[in-house]
């Protein structure tokens, strides 16, 4: 017995349902780079120059390493963001050419539709169609997510990865930077073999003139270390470095002969409480290199002329030289003041 149209329309709407393109524009979740960055960590006050060089150089070598493995990962998140917008932008033609099929023969025309059949196996055919032209419209809608989702997801992960980049290529260059700034400050490793502390105390500057210069001075202050006298920016020069922790053996003033001692402008720095003796051991080294550091580091601050210390001479101007005078210096530090 042949249904009647009405119970055909029945059946054939009942697994339908209406759909509408409708794609909603996918949110990228939130990314951070997954372990590529590092952050590097304060050193320690005590941190020897060489120790701060080798972590430094570590963090040189894993940051360039994270920068290149970045780098590797942003070319194929690329290609295959391109691959998706490809694909997305191939299907949504198609997409929207199945919502006009279904507009006009589904949705709210269905009824219309399918009431237009001209027999019952008419009705049949047009509801099958009707079924089939969602069905297909439902996969091609999901596939064109699926891509968007793609695109949005690569994306994200891309500014991840751009981000990472950013943050390991100025790792690089921190560390490239605090480990030539270290060798800079007390002129290179084999001055002090990184046998030196690698941070020093901030000295209080001495007073300037009005053009930000350090004009001549005289005589003028009681000498601590002797009966004799020494200028001010010398007397500052003193007081900053017994306050920095240079407690040892000190002299400054001294009459006759050439150079800044007798003008009260220069200061020996022993490497032992009393009197002068050759470094023979790590802990007086230490003391010299670390000494000579802290004079060099804060020379503009306290309008130093120049360093001794074991046979090399440092001024401003150039640095680090090799010292061939009357004494080697290895006994103590020699700063001479402007």
């Amino acid at each position: 017995m042949t249904a009647s149209p009405r119970r055909w329309l029945m059946l054939a709407l009942a697994p339908l349902v209406a759909t509408m393109l409708v794609v909603a524009p996918v949110s990228p979740a939130s990314a951070e780079p997954g372990g590529t960055s590092s952050t590097a960590e304060e050193e320690d006050e005590d941190a020897l120059l060489s120790d701060v060089i080798e972590a430094s150089n570590r963090r040189f070598v894993a940051a360039k390493a994270a920068v290149t493995k970045s780098t590797k990962a942003q070319a194929k998140l690329n290609t295959e963001i391109k691959n998706a917008e490809a694909r997305r932008d191939k299907l949504i033609p198609e997409v929207n050419k199945i919502a006009r099929e279904q507009y006009v023969t589904g949705n709210l025309s269905a009824v219309g539709f399918l009431l237009g059949a001209n027999s019952s196996n008419d009705f049949l055919r047009k509801a099958i169609s009707l079924e089939e032209i969602n069905k297909l419209h439902d996969e091609k809608l999901r596939e064109l997510n699926a891509a968007i989702e793609t695109v949005a997801d690569r994306k994200a992960r891309l500014d991840a990865e751009v981000k990472a980049h950013k943050q390991n290529s100025a790792l690089m260059k921190k560390q490239k930077d605090a480990a030539e700034k270290a060798l800079q400050l007390v002129g290179g490793n084999t001055l002090t073999e990184g046998f030196v502390v690698a941070n020093s105390p901030k000295a209080k500057a001495a007073p300037r003139n009005s053009s930000g210069g350090f004009s001549p001075e005289g005589c003028t202050e009681t000498d601590p270390t002797t009966s004799g006298c020494i200028t001010k920016r010398t007397l500052n020069m003193y007081k900053e470095t017994k306050k920095a922790g240079f407690d040892l053996f000190v002299g400054c003033y001294r009459p006759g002969g050439p150079y800044e001692h007798p003008k009260g402008r220069a200061c020996d720095w022993s490497l032992q409480k009393r009197g002068f003796s050759s470094a023979h051991n790590d802990k007086m080294m230490k003391y010299g290199n670390d000494l000579m550091a802290f004079l060099v580091r804060n020379a503009d601050r306290l309008g130093i002329y120049y360093v001794i210390w074991y046979k090399k001479i440092w001024f401003p101007a150039s640095g680090w030289k090799a010292y061939h005078g009357v004494s080697d210096h290895t006994d103590h530090v020699h700063v001479s003041m402007l």
